[in-house]
């Protein structure tokens, strides 16, 4: 068993408005963002945290939400210098902040780069306002494209443009133009998924109408056409980057890395090697409990118990298009297969959904298709 590389995430859960379909650990700003009172709490939390990782140096961070982007430049800055005398951060640790269009003043980008930040993620969404409406999104096209424009020019290594498909009432075409559109923007990265309605939301509470299976897939399978012709490499099931930008911290999640997780609700999974175990972490999920000093940050703490190893590595490294490393299933999860999750295995392969060389494991496009099915073997 070996250790993994290691991440940061940083949660930050505010945000100015929930919408419906979100199920984040994020809350609706009422009243004054507490930013350095936040911050004060977000690096005893790290301090706290800081004693799992060893010697290792972070590789990667993730400040995401929420809308990091409602905290100023200012307050990033001090909150990564401050995290770098917690815990060492690699020479070219990838650094990623997400923001929401509607909550970018025109100077914040350049003020979040010269903070360290190297990297964008941008919700967009849509570029079509009645779609951006009824995902209670509170920008409009023009934010969208001010926001894509301003990370242009703030100087950043790169960004990524998340957007949507799927969505209710959207015709193959309106997706197809929404992901022109973000194409013509020339993102080094595109997070392009679909919509799911997910438990306790509002979406799930009153469901929209959504397109129908034979829609989705006509979607997906010309979307990926169109990406394809303009030089976005598929790297995982939603993630399309061009050549050397995919995105490093969600790399390490699927390759079953560890990471810390600080903030409200915020997880984290750690490997410790002296005795063979991984620990998922989970943070107090309401600002108001995470903020208080007479309690720990952390709300749960449980290793991952032997017989669901195979299940976990494989859920987060079969999203992959890269091949797994045979390797890598004993390196990272201290087991060796059982004859069952050997037999589930030859199963897969025999009905297209894997190959396997010597080396490698391979999930086909079909097993990307049918993954839940694929994955259904292990539990």
């Amino acid at each position: 068993m070996r250790n993994p590389p290691l991440g940061l995430y940083i949660h930050i859960p505010w945000c100015v408005q929930k919408c419906p379909y979100c199920d984040f650990n994020s809350h609706t700003l009422k009243q004054g963002l507490p930013e350095r009172e936040y911050i004060a709490h977000l690096l005893a939390d790290l301090t706290e945290d800081a004693r799992l990782t060893g010697d290792r140096k972070v590789e990667t961070v993730f400040i995401g939400g929420g809308t990091p982007s409602l905290f100023s430049p200012d307050s990033i800055a001090y909150l990564l210098a401050e995290a770098r005398q917690r815990v060492p951060f690699a020479a070219d640790a990838e650094i990623t902040l997400e923001a929401n269009p509607g909550t970018i003043e025109a100077a914040r980008f350049k003020g979040y780069v010269e903070a360290g930040v190297n990297r964008f993620s941008i919700g967009v969404q849509s570029f079509e306002a009645k779609h951006l409406t009824t995902l209670g999104r509170i920008h409009d096209p023009h934010q969208a494209h001010f926001a894509i424009e301003q990370a242009k020019q703030s100087g950043v290594t790169s960004f990524n443009i998340d957007l949507m498909h799927g969505l209710p009432d959207q015709s193959i075409d309106n997706a197809l133009n929404d992901l022109n559109e973000a194409i013509s923007q020339q993102p080094a990265h595109l997070s392009w998924y679909q919509l799911t309605i997910e438990p306790n939301t509002p979406f799930y509470s009153k469901p929209p109408t959504l397109p129908d299976d034979d829609i989705l897939w006509e979607i997906q399978s010309q979307g990926h056409k169109l990406l394809t012709a303009a030089g976005y490499q598929q790297y995982e099931i939603s993630g399309y980057s061009k050549a050397q930008f995919q995105c490093q911290h969600n790399l390490n999640y699927w390759r079953f890395g560890d990471y810390l997780g600080i903030g409200c609700g915020a997880h984290g999974k750690i490997t410790n090697t002296h005795n063979g175990t991984i620990s998922r972490t989970v943070k107090v999920k309401h600002p108001r409990g995470y903020m208080t000093l007479d309690r720990a940050y952390l709300d749960t703490a449980s290793n991952v118990a032997s017989e669901d190893l195979a299940f976990e590595f494989f859920m987060n490294r079969f999203r992959l298009v890269e091949p797994c490393p045979i390797v890598d299933f004993n390196a990272y999860t201290g087991t060796s297969l059982t004859r069952e999750q050997t037999q589930a295995l030859n199963k897969a392969i025999a009905q297209g959904l894997l190959t396997q060389s010597e080396t490698h494991w391979q999930v086909t496009p079909h097993g990307r298709r049918y993954l839940n099915s694929l994955l259904s073997a292990f539990v």
